[in-house]
């Protein structure tokens, strides 16, 4: 028998209690025996990782009393790279997804966005066996990292050559899949490459 893993470690950070609160249920509701914690600003992080331990996710509001823009995201990348980052943001995705995802963040959450779509998105990032939940499509531009993916599958690249390529973990392509997938309304590799050439997002 496999020896029984150490529970999951996961901070929300973000400074409006009821968000938080929620945010916090959501997460306990996905994995039962967690040690969640719970963190109004970036500034109490460093004494709750020495108390509690490094974090397995980290969900982190993006305006916060001690950040500026993306600050929050580059000290918790700088700090904590392995571990992955959830921005959840009441700004519209057009406005800071971008912003946030090349500062580091793994997913873009609008608070808008609903408790089962919140959760659909954290469970990915908890997600390690590469599976993907099915969701349907957003009608969305895709960004410029979803171009890159879209040209790398094509190129029939692994996951790893992906990381390797981009300078990113592993882990963090599968969520950028996750999230490519959910836009095209695919769920599959080769259904993304068949969409992607029959709308024109493939150059030849």
């Amino acid at each position: 028998m496999k020896p029984t893993p150490n529970p999951a470690t996961l901070y929300v950070i973000d400074d409006h209690p009821l968000m938080r609160e929620a945010v916090v249920m959501l997460l306990r509701r996905m994995r039962p025996g967690a040690n969640v914690i719970e963190l109004d600003r970036i500034g109490g992080m460093e004494s709750s990782v020495r108390q509690h331990g490094f974090p397995d996710l980290i969900c982190l509001d993006l305006k916060l009393p001690d950040t500026t823009g993306t600050s929050g995201v580059h000290e918790m990348k700088n700090r904590f790279a392995d571990a992955p980052l959830a921005v959840l943001s009441a700004s519209p995705a057009a406005d800071a997804e971008e912003a946030c995802i090349e500062a580091g963040a793994d997913i873009y959450i609008e608070k808008s966005s609903g408790a089962q779509e919140i959760g659909n998105a954290l469970r990915a990032l908890l997600t390690t066996d590469g599976s993907f939940e099915e969701l349907a499509p957003t009608d969305s531009k895709l960004s410029k990292r979803q171009n890159q993916l879209i040209v790398m599958l094509d190129r029939g690249l692994s996951n790893r050559e992906i990381a390797d390529e981009l300078g990113i973990s592993e882990h963090t392509v599968k969520v950028h899949l996750w999230r490519l997938f959910r836009r095209l309304g695919v769920k599959s590799r080769t259904q993304t490459i068949h969409y992607a050439r029959t709308h024109g997002l493939l150059s030849h």
